[in-house]
């Protein structure tokens, strides 16, 4: 894989380490904030409205993935706080997205504009941001599968940590006990089945975002879509935290983002036949 490009040697700053996360993590968030402001503009809000909800989402959700992931791993936060809460791993998928929700919604209150008509703006954003920084995962050899020999296995020999038998059987996958501890492995590439699921979402919520609906629809059919997606691919994800038998902390939380979004969506068609009446 291609976890660094380039170095770069700054006067007073240094050498800067440009890496493909942080570039697709760059595109991810421009890709997700041209689509979130066509999308303002369209549902008639402020032109700077997308801005300040990107800036929201972007605090929000850094503070909120390193927050999940100090906690999910307790045991070594404990024995090294500084350089869990200051490394440059550790941004974990739902910590970052409950926190960036925080930023966002704390923007649209500060703001004269519904919150209903700021998710629906941000619904079609979420998927393909998310499936866009997921190829950053890929390049850098993070958050891999289990291990495969299927057509789509792909090793990480030099992955964070590398796909080597002894890394997935920390992970909790079936490994051959045959096979070395040092001797890499094949795995599922989930962060490209993630990229290409969340790709589907998000063209169809683009198709979708002009349908006659009331505010907060839109941002209830992703809460149930992309919780499904999540909620099938950990099953082939390298994990080291299934606290309920074979079920992720993830699949939990995904369980209740597709609760959350189906009683959103229920609610508001009951609102609109209501209306209708």
């Amino acid at each position: 894989m291609y976890p660094e490009l380039f170095t770069l040697t700054l006067p007073v700053l240094g050498e800067i380490t440009i890496t493909t996360f942080g570039v697709m993590m760059a595109l991810a968030f421009l890709s997700g904030y041209l689509v979130l402001r066509k999308e303002t503009v369209r549902l008639g809000a402020a032109g700077d409205l997308a801005a300040d909800m990107l800036l929201g989402a972007l605090i929000g959700g850094i503070v909120g993935a390193k927050f999940y992931y100090v906690l999910l791993y307790w045991d070594r936060t404990v024995l090294d706080p500084l350089g869990m809460i200051f490394s440059r791993s550790g941004l974990v998928w739902y910590g970052g997205f409950i926190g960036g929700f925080i930023g966002v919604m704390w923007v649209l209150y500060r703001r004269p504009v519904t919150p209903g008509l700021g998710v629906d703006a941000i619904a079609p954003a979420l998927p393909l941001a998310y499936g866009i920084g997921r190829i950053g995962c890929f390049l850098v050899g993070d958050d891999y599968g289990r291990p495969t020999e299927s057509f789509a296995g792909i090793a990480f020999p030099n992955g964070l940590p590398p796909t080597t038998a002894g890394n997935l059987r920390r992970f909790g996958a079936e490994v051959d006990p045959a096979i070395p501890d040092a001797q890499v492995l094949s795995v599922h590439p989930t962060q490209l089945y993630e990229t290409g699921l969340s790709l589907v979402i998000f063209f169809l919520l683009w198709r979708l975002r002009r349908h006659p609906h009331f505010q907060g629809w839109l941002f209830g059919m992703w809460l149930a879509m992309a919780a499904v997606e999540r909620f099938v691919v950990e099953f082939f994800r390298a994990k080291d935290d299934r606290f309920f038998g074979s079920i992720t902390l993830a699949q939990v939380i995904s369980v209740l983002m597709f609760a959350g979004g189906v009683a959103l969506i229920v609610k508001l068609r009951r609102r609109a036949a209501e209306a209708a009446v």
